[in-house]
C-alpha cells in the first residue's frame, strides 16, 4: 500500500503555474529537459535527457513507473504523491501529474508535472504518525483482506467485542463475534469487493460479547482498498455505536404503536388488553393490568391516589406474556385480585408512583393473595426476575396499576425502561378513563332507556305480540328507537315503533318523551293520522321553546319517527299511518310477506303535508312487522342501503316456530354482532286474532225513549247467555244512562253493542259530534247525573269519534268486583 496518495487526475486540484514540467518519451526516458528541472533536482540536460524517469525516484517509486504509465495510455493520465532522488543525494517529496502530450510532434509522448512538497506540512507525515491518528481514533476501525481476515485493527475496536487487536491477526470476524449476525456483515464486504462502491451507514443491531446484557446497535462503513494498478486487496470499514439513538427509535415507534392500538373502542377491558398486548414484547416478557372495580362500573373516582394499604378491590383487565409458561399461575382477565397489604403494587396505588427493581429476591413470594392455607409461591417459581409497577392515573384520579416484568437475567428493567413504561401507561391511561366515562354514560342511559320501554307488554286477546330491541355498539352507543303497545276501547289496540335521533342519554330522553306523548294521544281515542298531526304539533312546539331545529340536532324529537297502528279484532280492520318512518311488513297466514304502501308523512317537528291514513282488513294469522330503519341498514359498512327491503322479506318469510323466535331470529339475521352494529333496532311483530261472533253483540235501536227498557232487557238476556249474570244490574244502569243520553242530546239513529272480552264493553253509537261531559249536578239538580252514575259503575269509560258520529263507552271488569 506504500502510504503514496493518489487521486484520479479529473477530481485533482493541482496548478500547472508552480508545476515543473519534462517530457517522456513512450518508453519512460527523458526526452525533455528544463532549467526548471534542473534548479528541481540538480541534473543537467546533458545528464537527465535519455534516463530512465524511475532512475529520477526512490526505489520504491521507481518500481510504480512501468505500471503508472500504462494506467496513463488507459486512463489518459495519473496523479499522486511520489519521492524523487535529488542528484546529491537528497530525496524531494513532490507531487507528480502524468498526461498524454498533445500538440504538433507530441504523439505518444508523456507530459510530466513535479511541484515540491517539502513545504507542505502533512505531505511528509510518517506511517508512525498516520499510525497514532487511526490508533488514536474513538471509533473502530478495521481492515480485512480479500478473504475478509484481518490485517489491522485499532485499538477502539476492542470496545465492540472480538478481543484486542493482535488476537484478530488472521482471524475472520465469525471467529472472533460468534454469536452476532456476521452473515449481514459479511455479505456488505463482498459487496464492496466486487463492486468497488462504498456502503455508508449500515446499521447492525444484536449482542455482542463486551455487553450481552443489552441490545446494542452500531453503524458500519466500508470501503474498498486498491493497490497501485486498481486491484482489490481488502476492505477498510469503521464502527460507531449508535446504541442510545436505536433506543430512543424503539421507544418512539412503541409509543407509536400505542398510539394506533390503544383505544380503538371505547370498552375498558379491550383497551386493557390492549395496553397489555403493546407492552410485550416490546418493553417487557408478562404484562398485567389491574383496574379498580369501581372504573369497570364506570363510577365516579375521587381525585388523587388510592387512600389506605390495606387490600384494594382490583380485577385482572388484560395480561398477556411471551411465553406459555410464564407465570407459572396467573390471575384470568375478569377476576378479582388481592394484593397484600404494604406489597409494591399497593404502595404505588397509595402513593401515586411508579416504582422497578432490577433483580428481584428469587426465594421471595409474590405480592398477589392466594387462596387460604395454599402457600405463595416464590418468583422463582413464578419465573419473574425484573419488575416495573406503574399506577394508572388520568385526570387526577387514579384507575388502577400496571405491572411489567422480565424472566431474564441478561435484561434486567432500567430506568429508562421505567420512563418509557410510564409514558406508555399515560397515554393508555387516557383512553382507560374514556372508557370509564363512556361506560358511565351508557350505563345511566341503559338505566333511563329500559326504563321507558316497556318491562312487559300489556295482556290482550286482539294480538299475538313479541318485541325485540337491540343497541348499537359500544363506539356508537344507545339510540332512541322503541315500541308500544296500547290497549285501547273496543278491544282494540295500538302498535307504535318509532325513532329519536341521536345517541346517550339524550336519545333516551327523547325517546321517553315521544312515548309518553303517543300514550296520552291515544288515550283520546284518535284516528293514526290525527294521533301523528298532534304529536307533530307537540314536537314542533317544544322545539320552539327550546331554540332547537332539524340541522343539527341531537337527541332531540325533531326529525323523529313513528308509525302508529290501530287494528280492530272484531272485523279484523286495520288502519296506520306514518311520520318519517319504514312502513310496516305484514306477513300473511300462508308466509308470503308484503309491504304496506303507505303514503310517507314527513318525520315529527320538520313540517310538510298532512298525514295520511291507509286501511285494509287482516285475515286472521296474519302477522304485523313494524321496525326502525336499523333493520334496512346493510349487513357491514360498505354496503348499499336496502332501499328494496329485500333482505328483511327473506329473513320475514323464515318464521320460527313461535313468534318470539320469529322475531329474535329476524334481528339476528340482519344485524350483526358487536362490533359492526352501528344502529339500534326496533321490531314489533303482531299476530292478529279475530274475536269469536259470539262474544259480540249488537242492536239498533230507534231514536225513542221509549226504547231504553228495552235496551235494559236485551242487554240483560244477553249476559245471562255470557254467564255474566252478576253484571247485570251495573249493566242494566250503564246502558239506561248511555242510551238514555245519546236519545236525548244527538240524532240519528242508535246502535248498542256489548263486546265480552277481558272485559265487559258497553258501547252506544249516536250521530252527534258532541262530546259528553261529566259534570257534577247540585243537589238541587233534578238531572246531569247519567254520566256521573257510569263513571262510578264502569272501570274505565270514554268517547271516540267516528265518522258516522261517536261511541260512548264503558267497560267493566270480569274479575274485580266493584265496590
Amino acid at each position: 500500500m506504500g502510504g503514496h496518495k493518489e487521486q484520479d487526475v479529473d477530481r485533482q486540484g493541482f496548478d500547472a503555474a508552480d508545476a515543473v514540467p519534462l517530457l517522456l518519451d513512450p518508453q519512460g526516458a527523458v526526452s525533455g529537459w528544463t532549467g526548471q528541472a534542473e534548479r528541481l533536482l540538480g541534473y543537467p540536460p546533458s545528464e537527465a535527457v535519455g534516463k530512465d524517469f524511475a532512475g529520477l525516484l526512490a526505489a520504491e517509486d521507481a518500481e510504480r513507473v512501468p505500471g503508472l504509465i500504462g494506467r496513463c495510455g488507459a486512463d489518459g493520465g495519473w496523479a499522486g504523491l511520489m519521492t524523487a532522488r535529488h542528484r546529491d543525494g537528497r530525496t524531494l517529496r513532490v507531487m507528480t501529474r502524468i498526461t498524454a502530450a498533445t500538440g504538433q510532434g507530441g504523439e505518444g509522448s508523456l507530459l510530466v508535472l513535479l511541484s515540491e512538497m517539502n513545504g507542505a506540512h502533512g505531505w511528509d507525515m510518517s506511517r508512525a504518525v498516520l499510525e497514532q491518528m487511526v490508533t488514536g481514533a474513538s471509533i473502530g476501525i478495521a481492515i480485512v483482506d480479500t478473504d475478509l481476515r484481518f490485517v489491522w485493527s485499532n485499538a477502539a475496536l476492542e470496545q465492540f467485542g472480538g478481543g484486542p487487536p493482535a488476537q484478530r491477526l488472521g482471524l475472520r470476524l465469525s471467529d472472533v463475534q460468534p454469536g452476532m449476525d456476521f452473515e449481514s456483515i459479511e455479505a456488505r464486504m463482498r459487496q464492496v469487493l466486487e463492486t468497488g462502491e462504498r456502503v455508508v451507514g449500515y446499521e447492525h443491531v444484536g449482542r455482542v460479547r463486551s455487553a450481552p446484557l443489552r441490545e446494542s446497535a452500531h453503524m458500519l462503513s466500508f470501503t474498498r482498498l486498491d493497490d497501485e494498478d486498481g486491484r482489490p486487496i481488502g476492505v477498510y470499514y469503521t464502527v460507531v455505536d449508535v446504541t442510545d439513538r436505536h433506543r430512543a427509535r424503539q421507544r418512539l415507534a412503541l409509543l407509536d404503536l400505542a398510539g394506533k392500538r390503544i383505544g380503538r373502542t371505547l370498552d375498558i377491558m379491550s383497551t386493557a388488553q390492549e395496553l397489555a398486548d403493546v407492552a410485550v414484547p416490546g418493553l417487557a416478557e408478562f404484562v398485567v393490568v389491574d383496574l379498580l372495580e369501581t372504573v369497570l362500573r364506570g363510577a365516579e373516582l375521587p381525585p388523587g391516589p388510592i387512600a389506605g394499604t390495606g387490600r384494594v378491590p382490583l380485577r385482572r383487565a388484560g395480561h398477556r406474556s411471551l411465553y406459555k409458561d410464564l407465570p407459572r399461575t396467573v390471575v384470568r382477565a375478569g377476576e378479582a385480585v388481592a394484593y397484600l397489604a404494604d406489597s409494591p403494587p399497593i404502595r404505588c396505588l397509595s402513593t401515586g408512583r411508579s416504582w422497578h427493581q432490577e433483580q428481584l429476591d428469587p426465594l421471595a413470594t409474590g405480592w398477589v393473595a392466594g387462596p387460604p392455607g395454599e402457600p405463595e409461591p416464590t418468583f422463582l417459581e413464578l419465573g419473574l426476575r425484573s419488575v416495573m409497577i406503574v399506577p394508572i392515573r388520568a385526570r387526577g384520579v387514579t384507575l388502577g396499576l400496571t405491572g411489567f416484568f422480565r424472566r431474564r437475567l441478561d435484561e434486567p428493567f432500567d430506568t429508562e425502561d421505567l420512563h418509557l413504561a410510564e409514558d406508555l401507561v399515560s397515554r393508555a391511561a387516557v383512553c382507560l378513563d374514556n372508557a370509564r366515562r363512556y361506560a358511565r354514560e351508557r350505563n345511566a342511559a341503559l338505566v333511563l332507556q329500559s326504563s321507558l320501554l316497556p318491562l312487559h307488554l300489556p295482556e290482550q286477546d286482539a294480538v299475538e305480540v313479541s318485541a325485540c330491541y337491540r343497541p348499537a355498539d359500544e363506539l356508537t352507543g344507545l339510540g332512541g328507537d322503541w315500541y308500544d303497545l296500547i290497549p285501547l276501547s273496543g278491544a282494540r289496540v295500538a302498535l307504535v315503533v318509532g325513532e329519536a335521533h341521536g345517541h346517550g342519554i339524550d336519545a333516551a330522553a327523547a325517546m321517553g318523551g315521544l312515548r309518553t306523548a303517543v300514550r296520552t294521544l291515544a288515550a283520546l281515542d284518535l284516528p293514526p293520522e290525527e294521533v301523528l298531526a298532534h304529536l307533530d304539533d307537540l314536537v314542533d312546539r317544544s322545539a320552539g321553546d327550546e331554540g332547537a331545529g332539524p340541522e343539527g340536532t341531537y337527541g332531540h324529537p325533531v326529525g323523529s319517527g313513528c308509525v302508529y297502528v290501530v287494528y280492530d279484532p272484531v272485523d279484523g280492520q286495520c288502519t296506520m299511518a306514518v311520520a318519517g318512518h319504514p312502513s310496516p311488513a305484514v306477513i300473511a297466514p300462508d308466509g308470503s310477506v308484503t309491504f304496506v304502501d303507505l303514503p310517507e308523512g314527513p318525520a315529527l317537528g320538520v313540517g310538510g303535508p298532512p298525514f295520511e291514513s291507509v286501511e285494509l282488513t287482516l285475515p286472521e294469522g296474519s302477522t304485523l312487522a313494524l321496525h326502525t330503519d336499523g333493520l334496512l341498514l346493510p349487513s357491514d359498512r360498505n354496503g348499499a342501503v336496502d332501499t328494496d327491503r329485500n333482505r328483511l322479506r327473506q329473513a320475514l318469510e323464515r318464521s320460527g316456530p313461535t313468534l318470539e323466535l320469529s322475531c329474535r331470529a329476524v334481528v339476528d339475521a340482519l344485524v350483526p354482532t358487536r362490533p359492526y352494529v352501528y344502529d339500534d333496532v326496533a321490531l314489533l311483530m303482531a299476530r292478529t286474532k279475530r274475536l269469536d261472533r259470539g262474544h259480540v253483540a249488537a242492536w239498533d235501536l230507534p231514536a225513542d225513549p221509549a226504547v231504553v227498557a228495552e235496551a235494559r232487557r236485551t242487554a240483560t238476556g244477553q249476559l245471562n247467555r255470557w254467564g255474566l249474570d252478576e253484571l247485570a244490574f251495573t249493566t242494566e244502569l250503564v246502558v239506561s244512562e248511555l242510551v238514555t243520553n245519546a236519545i236525548r242530546y244527538a240524532s240519528g239513529p242508535v246502535r248498542l253493542r256489548l263486546i265480552h272480552e277481558r272485559t265487559l264493553v258497553c258501547e252506544v253509537l249516536d250521530g252527534g259530534a258532541t262530546a259528553p261531559h261529566l259534570r257534577h249536578p247540585r243537589a238541587t239538580d233534578e238531572g246531569g247525573r247519567g254520566l256521573l252514575l257510569v263513571s262510578q259503575l264502569a272501570q274505565r269509560w270514554g268517547t271516540r269519534f267516528i265518522p258516522d258520529g261517536k261511541i260512548i263507552w264503558a267497560e267493566q271488569s270480569l274479575t274485580v268486583p266493584l265496590e
